[in-house]
């Protein structure tokens, strides 16, 4: 079969065409060369075969995307031995036999939203994917029955408002999937070297100062991904998130790619209209933010582009070393404008470049609009913010809300990137009986400034790297500033157990990373970071501290604030103002 017949799709029908597509790319999915030859769309491009021959002709039996097989590193060797997409009958065989698997298979289980996480705990904990941060009730009592039946009795809402259920043993692992799958949802690709759950701003649709409904985009990358194998097994993990360009954010700029939505008013090189800007390499534990690589698409270009994106990482990302693995890594490596290029022959169109300059500023964020009753942009409706402090819902909360959101909106929620929750499409008419029975099942949609702005990782107690309980910290700490300082504006507390920075403490108006001190649990503590428009990482206050003694440390920043803050200044903007000296002196105590 010669290129010209590959690449001449006439000669092939729709069924024809969609076996050819996944033969080639179960070939390059088992090792044997790279997977090279799709175009944006997916399909086959013009000449595919051409560089397969190539690169077979090479040595295909000693080279994995383009890298010796002898250098790589030891999780790329279970991924090229066997493809973590290809063993369900070793998930059966395990849950059969109620037993843990070897290291190798608990990596490859992680491609199907399984993680093993002892010694913290002696059992799995599922992830599940969230496209656009939408929920249905009917997913939500699902979820709640499977966290009641095989899990702990909770679910959790991470960083990326998707949903973790912890506590799953071996022997329910099939039916915790086979489940999922009843629920139209899925784990897979949830964790491992895959792209992560794909978030959206959570007000897109609702948002009256949106300008554009980025919900569908997200579920069309989401779809895109969990039908197009050779999206898995890249070379690290990889992140996307879709920002409506409304009043609250979803933390685009620390995402491997951000699509921005921005205005283009008349009298420029491309039509007036609504467009992405694209933001790369955002990996703040690694302190960068993603930045703006100079191209303005169209709405429906953006999931073609990312899915280009994807695939030159994939086929030139460093599979050697782990810590160098990341997208920021390739393009530090190449340079933006190679990386452009490269994406550039994968899609059937050229990319506009176009200066951000040209386009209208981002609207304002606020960031306190995730939480509390909103108005929404449709006449008469309205969401509640409801505060979920670290993100941990028992059954019996679940529940509740599958009840309020059915029975006083539309039977549908979203989850936020700040572990939170919005019950959207209430009614005027409903607004009060429904803030009622939140109340009623013990949550709060007027928390504290501070607990309403706490995100936290997993901790000690589910998670073998951290070195402090993250999550009872960063409430006991939220609580008692917001019962002893009444703060107008919000603040964000950023709690990480280690420097793997889940929580992504360097972005926090105060950042926590676990770390042991005297044999204690503590903290180093950094200060003043922020996303979007108030872009910054944190500096170091504290290199290290034990948990029981910065409780008063924070009174005493939290005092002076209070004093000599001027006239309506943030806490984020008291803490750039002033050095990390002076701040210093007021965490000091008065005895010293």
């Amino acid at each position: 079969m010669n290129s010209q017949t590959v690449g001449n799709s006439a000669a092939f029908t729709e069924e024809q065409q969609q076996y050819l597509q996944g033969f080639f790319a179960g070939i390059a999915q088992r090792g044997a060369i790279p997977f090279v030859g799709h175009n944006a769309s997916g399909q086959i491009t013009n000449d595919p075969a051409s560089g397969l021959v190539n690169q077979a002709a090479e040595a295909p039996e000693t080279m994995y995307f383009g890298t010796p097989v002898s250098d790589l590193c030891r999780e790329e060797h279970w991924k090229y031995d066997e493809n973590p997409l290809d063993v369900w009958d070793k998930l059966l065989a395990h849950a059969s036999e109620d037993k843990t698997p070897a290291p190798d298979d608990l990596f490859r289980f992680k491609f199907h939203g399984l993680f093993y996480v002892a010694p913290t705990q002696d059992s799995f904990m599922l992830r599940l994917r969230v496209p656009g941060s939408t929920l249905s009730v009917h997913q939500l009592r699902g979820i709640a029955e499977m966290a009641a039946d095989w899990g702990c009795g909770r679910a959790d809402i991470t960083t990326r408002s998707n949903l973790q259920i912890r506590e799953i043993q071996p022997r329910n692992i099939v039916r915790v999937l086979n489940k999922i799958g009843d629920l139209g949802m899925s784990s897979r690709g949830a964790g491992a070297d895959n792209i992560r759950n794909i978030t959206a701003s959570p007000l897109s649709g609702l948002d009256p100062a949106e300008l554009y409904d980025v919900t569908s985009l997200a579920k069309a990358m989401s779809n895109y991904i969990l039908n197009s194998r050779d999206m898995y097994g890249l070379p690290r993990k990889f992140n996307i998130a879709f920002d409506n360009g409304g009043s609250i954010g979803v933390v685009v700029d620390t995402n491997d790619i951000g699509f921005v939505a921005v205005k283009v008013k008349e009298g420029q090189s491309v039509p007036a209209g609504i467009y992405f800007r694209v933001l790369l390499c955002g990996i703040t534990g690694h302190k960068q933010f993603a930045t703006d690589c100079g191209i303005l698409l169209r709405p429906d270009q953006t999931v073609a582009v990312a899915a280009a994106m994807v695939r030159v990482f994939s086929e030139n990302g460093d599979r050697t070393d782990r810590k160098k693995a990341r997208l920021k890594y390739l393009v530090d490596r190449w340079g933006t404008e190679k990386f452009l290029s490269e994406t550039e022959k994968r899609l059937s169109f050229p990319l506009i470049r176009f200066p951000i300059a040209a386009c209208e500023p981002r609207n304002p964020i606020d960031r306190a609009v995730h939480i509390g009753t909103h108005p929404q942009a449709q006449s008469n409706l309205n969401y509640i913010g409801i505060s979920v402090p670290v993100g941990q819902l028992p059954v019996a909360q679940m529940r509740a809300l599958a009840e309020i959101a059915e029975r006083y909106g539309t039977s549908e929620l979203r989850l936020t990137v700040w572990q939170n929750l919005i019950i959207p499409n209430i009614s005027n008419a409903n607004l009060q009986v429904a803030k009622q029975a939140i109340l009623a099942a013990g949550l709060q949609f007027e928390a504290g400034t501070v607990l309403s702005g706490t995100v936290a990782c997993t901790g000690n107690k589910g998670c073998r790297f951290s070195a402090s309980d993250t999550k009872s910290h960063a409430v006991a700490l939220a609580n008692h500033l917001d019962s002893h300082f009444k703060i107008q504006q919000p603040i964000n507390l950023h709690v990480t157990g280690c420097s793997h920075s889940c929580a992504q403490h360097y972005v926090g108006d105060i950042g926590l990373m676990g770390v042991k001190v005297g044999g204690e649990e503590g903290y180093q503590v950094v200060i003043g970071g922020g996303t979007d428009q108030e872009q910054g990482l944190g500096r170091e206050l504290i290199s290290s501290i034990k948990f029981v003694e910065l409780t008063p440390v924070m009174d005493r920043l939290f005092r002076t604030y209070i004093d000599k803050r001027s006239s309506e200044e943030s806490f984020l903007n008291f803490t750039r103002r002033h050095s990390i000296g002076e701040l210093r002196v007021f965490c000091a105590s008065q005895e010293n």
